[in-house]
């Protein structure tokens, strides 16, 4: 029996607000209610509203941090994973995750995607970076079909 979780890191811009932080929230609340556990970078932003949601809905998350105190974390993360590698956390940030969700971001968010494709993880994305690899989501709905489907097929669903 495996008992592994499923992972979903999400991933984005350090600023975040409007419709795209509802979006991302709302992210957040699907992966927790369809089970998963919630991966971010741990810091203000789409990280935040990501974590936010998954809390709302009573689930796990995990923020992987460039830095080494704890206390810069959001509220919302749940397990504080502390690096002190910088940015080169973002090779965890993607590498943990079973799937990654992409949101509108700068270089940081681009190298996320570069390590996750790399890795051969799948990466879908609301408004994010568009280059090969990344498939578009247009809607929560999809995205949760998306992540039901991923879990059912993933090697670490439960």
């Amino acid at each position: 029996m495996n008992n592994k979780k499923f992972l979903v890191s999400v991933i984005g811009g350090h600023k975040c607000e409007g419709a795209v932080a509802d979006l991302v929230e709302q992210t957040g609340r699907i992966i927790a209610e369809e089970g998963a556990v919630l991966v971010t970078g741990g810091l203000a932003g789409t990280m935040e509203a990501a974590s936010r949601g998954a809390k709302k809905a009573g689930g796990l998350t995990i923020g992987i941090i460039p830095g080494e105190d704890k206390h810069d974390a959001n509220a919302f993360v749940d397990i504080v994973i502390t690096t002190g590698m910088g940015y080169s956390r973002n090779t965890i940030v993607a590498g943990t995750a079973d799937m990654v969700v992409a949101f509108p971001g700068e270089y940081g968010t681009l190298s996320e995607i570069g390590f996750a494709l790399n890795a051969k993880k799948p990466v879908y994305g609301f408004g994010t970076w568009d280059i090969p690899g990344v498939e578009k989501l247009e809607s929560p709905d999809e995205l949760r079909a998306v992540v039901r489907r991923m879990k059912g097929e993933g090697v670490n669903s439960e």
